[in-house]
């Protein structure tokens, strides 16, 4: 089981991405809890941001109110703790961290080779109107996985999160995960620049070229040679800022010495922790692959 708090604190962008995915028939309502309504999605999803967002507007100090946490178990947890178990321990879950009082939405995904949910609420207490401590979140999550771990008898082995995410050429579910990728990049804001974006994609060994008058994104090796088929830009649904349109797409220039390697470093930590993909023994280790020949141009 491995569960990511995300770092994204806006409400809207949260419940709007796992609507997204629902509109794409590539995820569906799954749960909610404490809501006003018995079925809050028989409405829309502007209904569902309203009961969020007339929490969150008493309280204007706080900046990132949103809270967006997945939840991802592997094939053997799904099947230890059964569609009942999930539903009961998303509930638990929520109560240990701190928010069992608030309402939420649990979104359950199948966009990728496997199961997963999202759960979107608000930091903001229902009750007081006061941010909820989010003091030692990461800590409490771990010891919420332990304790479905002894529980449930799940093996520890499987919930071993991979520290190197970097696609390669045998990455799997290429275009979901890019999208995801993409998604967690658009919600930093210290990523301020076009040149800053490119050099975060970088850490992913991806990379957008330009194809005529539009965008492909390449898998790069460790010296910048695709290795794969690219995919142009214009098939994704969650697309990189500075990408967007023509308009937003002139490059901020600044010079290469204030780009802070070490932030760079952290972004790539924080992002890989969001990033939960899935991989076979085979495939986990890297593969460096060259292409023989002149690459097609694009």
């Amino acid at each position: 089981m491995v569960i990511v708090i995300h770092q994204s604190g806006n409400t809207q962008n949260a419940l709007f991405y796992n609507e997204k995915k629902v509109e794409q028939k590539k995820a569906h309502f799954y749960k909610s809890g404490n809501t006003p309504t018995i079925n809050p999605f028989a409405g829309t999803k502007h209904a569902r941001l309203n009961i969020l967002k007339e929490i969150e507007e008493r309280n204007t100090r706080v900046k990132k109110k949103g809270l967006h946490i997945s939840v991802n178990p592997t094939v053997t947890d799904l099947v230890k703790l059964g569609e009942k178990g999930m539903r009961t321990e998303i509930g638990n879950m929520m109560e240990h961290l701190g928010y069992g009082s608030q309402p939420y939405f649990v979104f359950k995904h199948s966009d990728l080779d496997r199961t997963h949910f999202h759960i979107v609420s608000t930091r903001i207490d229902c009750e007081t109107g006061k941010k909820i401590k989010d003091n030692y979140e990461k800590e409490k999550t771990q010891r919420f996985i332990k304790s479905l771990e002894q529980k449930y008898d799940l093996s520890k082995e499987q919930n071993q999160v991979q520290s190197n995410l970097k696609f390669s050429a045998g990455s799997r579910n290429l275009k979901q995960n890019l999208e995801s990728l993409f998604y967690q990049l658009n919600q930093i804001e210290s990523i301020n620049t076009k040149q800053l974006y490119d050099k975060s994609l970088e850490l992913f060994n991806v990379e957008v070229r330009r194809s005529g008058r539009g965008h492909v994104v390449f898998i790069i090796d460790e010296i910048g040679n695709p290795i794969r088929y690219p995919i142009r830009l214009s098939e994704f649904q969650e697309r990189p800022r500075f990408y967007l349109s023509a308009k937003v797409e002139q490059e901020i220039q600044i010079p290469t010495q204030i780009i802070d390697q070490f932030q760079l470093a952290q972004w790539a930590r924080d992002v890989n922790r969001l990033m939960v993909r899935s991989r076979s023994p085979e495939i986990s280790k890297r593969q460096r692959l060259k292409i023989k020949g002149k690459q097609k141009r694009f």
